[in-house]
C-alpha cells in the first residue's frame, strides 16, 4: 500500500494475571518464554519431514507448514497491516485457513475468531470492540454472501481497510491467502518475521476470542501467547499424543476447543491435524484413509457418523473419541461403545478452564460426567450463585475457575469483569455443577446453568439477546426465549411469544424474516414460536423460564428431566 495508515490502535482493557501468578506459572514450567510462532518454529524444526496438517486437499510436512506460513506471514505485511493489529476472520476448515492462521500469528497480527455464519449485527460490534483493520473472508461459503458482507462493512467503517479472501477462484477483487502462501520470501523478509516473534512477549496477546455473552453481542476475551500454548500442551499431555498422533476434528477450527484441543494440541508435541467439514460423507473417508487416531465432535455428529457405511474404517485407529458441546445421551455413548469406540467427554470454557474425562476412567464416569480439569494447577470452586460463599459438599453450584490458562478478565469490560470475576479472581462460568463419587472419586457433574444461554451444537445463544430483537418486531408484545431439546444439536431455540395483537400473532417466518433483516447470524434465530396469552412469572414479576422449557418439553411429548441426569451414586 502506498499511504502509511498510521498508528496502531493499542488494545485497551486488558486484564493482567497478577506479577506474582504468573511467575509461579514460568517458575513450574507451565508458560514458556516467547510466542507460540517460537514454538512452532521449535517443532517445526525437530520434525521437518513428519506430517502436520491433512486436509481434503493434501498433505503438508512441517516443513511445509513452516515455510508457507512465513510466506503468508510476509505477505501480510506486504498488504500494510502491521503487528499488534486486529483481523476479523470468517472462515471454514481448510488448509488455507491453517496457513492464515500460522500466518497471522507470525506477522504479530491478533486473529479476532468470528464465525462464518456471523452476519452484520455480529461483525460490526465485534469490529468495533476490537479496532479491526482487516476482514478475511471464505469467499466460497454456501451459507452466506461473506463478500456482501465485507463491503457493507468497509462502507460502514473505514477502519476496515482491507479485505482477504481463502477459497476463492483466481483473479477476485481480493487478495487470496493461498497465493499469500505461495510467493516468495526474502531474506530480509524472514530475518523480520524472526525478529517479530523474539520481540514478542510470552504475556502478550495472541488470539481474541468470543464469550457465549449473557448481555448483547460477546464478549471479546483475550489469549496470551503462554497461556494459550500451555492449555494446548496440557490437552495433549492428558491424552498421551505425540508424533505419531493425528487428531481430526470437523466442528470450526476457531473455536477455542478447535485451537486448544486440537489444532495447537497437535502441534505442540509434533503431532498432525487432520481438518475436515462435518458431513459424514467429508470427514469420515478422511479419517480412514489417513489413519486418525483422536477425534473430538459432538454428540449429534456422533449419532449421524454411526449410521455412515464408513464408519467402521474411520474410527479404526481411534484411541479415543472426544465427545463434547452437549449432554451425552446414554443412548450414543452406548451406541459408540457397541462398535468398538472409546468414548470421552470434554467440558470447556472459552475464558479457560477444560475438565475431561480420563481414557481410564470406568463406563459410568465418561458417560455421566465431566471428569476433572486437566491441569494440576487448575483450581476450582462451586458457589452459591452470584455470591463467593461455596456451596455444601455434594450440591449444585456455580462452577468457578481460575488457574495458568483461565483469563482475568475480558477485554476492556470493566463493568461484565466486576460480575463475572470473583474478588480472588476466579470466573464465574455461569454452569451449575455438582462434585459426585463414583468409584471413591469425586468427579464434576453438570446440573443446569446460572446463565440464560442455549447451546446450539456448541454455539451459546443469548437469550438476552434475542428477545430484545425480537421485541423490536411490531407485532411482538412480550417475549422470551428458551431452550427446547434437540437430538442432534442438543438445544434450539423456542420463543414464546405474546402478541401484540391476538388475533394475528406472529408466525416462525415473520419472527426469523425479521432477525434476517437486522443481519443477526442465522444460528440464533429461533426453530419454534408458541403463542401464548402471557409469560409466567415469579410474584416480583420475574418471567419464570423454568416454567417454559418444562412447557416445551411437555409440548414436545418428551419426559421432564431429573435434576442434573446422573443415575450413579
Amino acid at each position: 500500500m502506498s499511504t502509511d495508515p498510521g498508528p496502531v490502535r493499542p488494545l485497551r482493557g486488558v486484564v493482567p494475571y497478577p506479577p506474582e501468578v504468573a511467575a509461579r506459572y514460568r517458575a513450574a514450567g507451565l508458560w514458556q518464554p516467547g510466542s507460540i510462532p517460537q514454538r512452532l518454529r521449535e517443532v517445526a524444526a525437530a520434525n521437518a519431514p513428519r506430517r502436520a496438517v491433512v486436509t481434503a486437499s493434501g498433505t503438508l510436512s512441517y516443513a511445509d507448514l513452516d515455510a508457507r506460513t512465513d510466506a503468508v506471514a510476509a505477505g501480510l505485511l506486504a498488504l500494510g497491516l502491521r503487528p499488534g493489529e486486529r483481523v476479523l476472520l470468517q472462515v471454514t476448515n481448510s488448509q488455507a485457513a491453517i496457513l492464515l492462521w500460522y500466518g497471522l500469528l507470525k506477522a504479530g497480527l491478533i486473529p479476532v475468531c468470528t464465525l462464518a455464519i456471523h452476519r452484520r449485527h455480529e461483525i460490526a460490534e465485534i469490529g468495533r470492540q476490537t479496532g479491526a483493520v482487516a476482514h478475511v473472508i471464505q469467499a466460497d461459503f454456501g451459507g452466506y454472501d461473506l463478500a456482501g458482507l465485507a463491503e457493507q462493512m468497509r462502507a460502514e467503517r473505514p477502519e476496515l481497510r482491507l479485505v482477504i479472501s481463502a477459497g476463492a477462484a483466481a483473479g477476485g477483487p481480493y487478495p487470496r491467502v493461498e497465493d499469500l502462501a505461495d510467493r516468495p520470501v526474502s531474506e530480509a523478509e524472514r530475518a523480520r518475521l524472526l525478529a517479530m516473534a523474539a520481540g514478542l512477549r510470552d504475556d502478550d496477546v495472541a488470539v481474541l476470542q468470543l464469550s457465549g455473552g449473557t448481555t448483547g453481542v460477546p464478549k471479546v476475551i483475550p489469549r496470551l501467547h503462554a497461556e494459550y500454548w500451555y492449555n494446548a500442551w496440557a490437552t495433549s499431555r492428558w491424552w498421551g499424543h505425540g508424533p505419531d498422533s493425528l487428531l481430526a476434528m470437523a466442528l470450526p477450527f476457531v473455536h477455542n476447543a478447535g485451537l486448544s484441543n486440537a489444532l495447537h494440541a497437535a502441534h505442540a508435541v509434533g503431532g498432525a491435524i487432520l481438518l475436515g467439514l462435518p458431513p459424514a460423507g467429508v470427514i469420515l473417508p478422511l479419517m480412514a484413509e489417513h489413519g486418525a487416531t483422536w477425534t473430538l465432535t459432538s454428540p449429534g455428529l456422533a449419532a449421524e457418523y454411526l449410521k455412515h457405511p464408513g464408519f467402521d474404517a474411520a474410527v479404526a485407529r481411534l484411541d479415543s473419541m472426544m465427545l463434547s458441546a452437549a449432554r451425552v445421551p446414554q443412548g450414543v455413548f452406548d451406541a459408540l461403545t457397541a462398535r468398538g469406540v472409546h468414548v470421552t467427554q470434554a467440558f470447556g470454557m472459552t475464558e479457560g478452564l477444560f475438565s475431561f474425562t480420563p481414557r481410564d476412567a470406568s463406563p459410568a464416569v465418561r458417560a455421566q460426567t465431566l471428569g476433572r480439569p486437566i491441569s494440576p494447577h487448575d483450581e476450582i470452586r462451586v458457589l452459591v450463585p452470584g455470591r463467593d460463599e461455596e456451596v455444601p459438599p455434594g450440591e449444585a453450584g456455580e462452577l468457578a475457575a481460575r488457574g495458568p490458562y483461565t483469563i482475568r478478565g475480558y477485554l476492556d469490560a470493566p463493568g461484565r469483569n466486576a460480575e463475572a470475576f470473583t474478588a480472588d479472581g476466579f470466573y464465574r462460568s455461569g454452569d451449575l455443577v455438582r462434585l459426585a463419587g463414583i468409584g471413591g472419586e469425586r468427579w464434576l457433574v453438570l446440573a443446569g446453568r446460572v446463565k440464560d444461554l442455549i447451546n446450539r451444537g456448541g454455539e451459546k445463544i443469548n437469550a438476552e439477546e434475542v428477545e430484545g430483537l425480537l421485541s423490536r418486531h411490531p407485532g411482538v408484545r412480550e417475549v422470551a426465549v428458551v431452550a427446547m431439546p434437540d437430538e442432534r444439536l442438543g438445544e434450539r431455540a423456542c420463543a414464546y411469544v405474546v402478541a401484540a395483537d391476538p388475533e394475528q400473532p406472529p408466525g416462525l417466518a415473520d419472527l426469523t424474516q425479521h432477525l434476517d433483516d437486522l443481519g443477526v447470524a442465522k444460528y440464533k434465530w429461533p426453530e419454534r414460536v408458541e403463542v401464548i396469552g402471557e409469560l409466567p412469572r415469579t410474584a416480583i414479576g420475574k418471567v419464570t423460564k423454568a416454567a417454559l422449557r418444562t412447557d416445551v418439553r411437555r409440548r414436545m411429548g418428551l419426559a421432564q428431566p431429573s435434576q442434573d441426569g446422573l443415575t450413579v451414586g
